[in-house]
């Protein structure tokens, strides 16, 4: 009887340990990944559709954005620098960085190629 018990408190005790132990692998695992998302972070290829830099915004036609695994479309920006927009016009090819910040998609830089 006193084996069956302390295999119970052995498995009580394991699973208490691997629990805590298996949550802080996940969440270093996902610092991990944020942290090479943004050391990947490269110019992507575009063409500028609209600008309203009232909003700080900028509507771009874009091919695959290799840093967040997004395939090439035509989608509203916000752009960290409004500074940045008063250079684009629509027609103008840029190239830029967009980054995932608090569940938006944010150009961090944005230049015209000329």
């Amino acid at each position: 009887m006193h084996t069956i018990k302390n295999i119970l408190a052995i498995s009580a005790l394991a699973m208490g340990i691997a629990m805590p132990v298996s949550s802080f692998a996940q969440a270093t695992m996902d610092h991990g990944k944020m942290a090479m998302s943004h050391a990947s972070d490269s110019m992507t290829d575009g063409e500028v559709k609209k600008v309203d830099p009232d909003n700080g915004k900028v509507t771009l036609k874009h091919g695959e954005i290799k840093n967040l695994d997004m395939p090439g479309m035509t989608m509203v920006f916000t752009v960290r620098d409004k500074g940045q927009l008063a250079k684009l016009k629509p027609g103008d090819k840029v190239q830029f960085v967009v980054i995932q910040e608090g569940g938006k998609m944010v150009v961090t830089d944005i230049q015209p190629v000329r």
